[in-house]
């Protein structure tokens, strides 16, 4: 994404909500306090994975994975955010945004495919539990969290690549709060329809295949937990994988509807807030959606806390 004609070019203006100065203030203490509960509520789940053996298991290593991504992903975004939305200088330099665009959507991308590799351990948990510690092999489940990396970020590789080659025409004023796919491809000057076909079928890629995935995951784990007799059994089932479904909903929803839909019914305004749910309401809320009815998480609490660990 390049000036035409030999033309100055030094960065981007982010407009976000510059039109609504006291929706601004609004949002400046809303998205610090989300902020601060992010950064506490993902570094609780990362250090209670390290120092209680009891969640040093495969689920526990991708949620502490999960956790670690979402706060990059929302440090990588979040306090450029505060600043512009404090300030009247909205300005981002041309590398600072191309570097947001590769690091947030690296990010998104990984969380993508590290959910689908999720339903699969809980597939593996739930309908082969004898077989589980075998399946979920350790070297296995580094290997697919190493993958869903690796992907998404080669994805991010691609789609920073071919979206900075597009040439603007000087314009740089960006309707967003982020440096971000749809938005930037709105700057062109150029016909950007080759641009929107291959977001669009990289998007179902990334998006679609483990939506597939989680969706065939559960649908054996329901069968399997309703052949349960045990209603202690059912529920205990029920309450880590619904911890997991209610991420992916969230997750998944917001991202579909923002980069699986056709550019001409693209709205800006939505996709602001759609935008703010993703990449920061989301991260905020896991944590505590995994931690409130998950007796192993809120045990360990408990150890920590209240000094509950023995000397060995």
């Amino acid at each position: 994404m390049y000036p035409k004609n030999g033309s100055s070019f030094t960065g981007f203006i982010l407009l976000g909500f510059s039109d609504r100065p006291q929706l601004e203030r609004v949002l400046f203490v809303v998205l610090l306090i989300f902020y601060l509960l992010t950064l506490l509520g993902n570094t609780t789940i990362i250090a209670l994975s390290r120092l209680d053996p009891h969640l040093q298991t495969p689920m526990y290593f991708f949620l502490s994975n999960l956790s670690f991504l979402d706060l990059c992903y929302t440090t990588s975004i979040v306090p450029q955010l505060l600043v512009h939305l404090r300030g009247a200088d909205k300005s981002i330099s041309f590398a600072a945004c191309v570097a947001q665009l590769f690091v947030s959507l690296g990010l998104g991308s990984t969380e993508c495919i590290l959910l689908g590799v999720m339903a699969f351990d809980r597939y593996a948990a739930v309908c082969r539990p004898l077989h589980y510690t075998v399946i979920m092999h350790p070297r296995l489940c580094a290997l697919m969290g190493s993958a869903s990396w690796f992907i998404g970020f080669a994805n991010s590789l691609l789609q920073t690549v071919l979206t900075f080659l597009v040439p603007l025409c000087g314009r740089n004023k960006i309707d967003h709060f982020l440096c971000e796919v749809p938005p930037l491809l709105k700057l062109a000057c150029v016909d950007t329809t080759v641009n929107e076909s291959e977001l669009f079928f990289v998007g179902v890629i990334i998006l679609l295949i483990p939506v597939a995935l989680i969706t065939f995951s559960y649908g054996r784990i329901v069968r399997a937990v309703l052949r349960i007799k045990s209603a202690a059994g059912q529920r205990k089932a029920f309450g880590t994988c619904g911890s997991h479904l209610t991420v992916v909903s969230l997750f998944y929803g917001t991202a579909i509807y923002a980069y699986l839909q056709p550019s001409n019914n693209y709205s800006q305004d939505q996709g602001k807030f759609i935008s703010l749910f993703y990449t920061i309401v989301t991260p905020m809320v896991n944590p505590f959606i995994y931690t409130l009815r998950n007796k192993d998480v809120t045990g360990a609490m408990r150890k920590v806390f209240c000094g509950g660990y023995d000397s060995k």
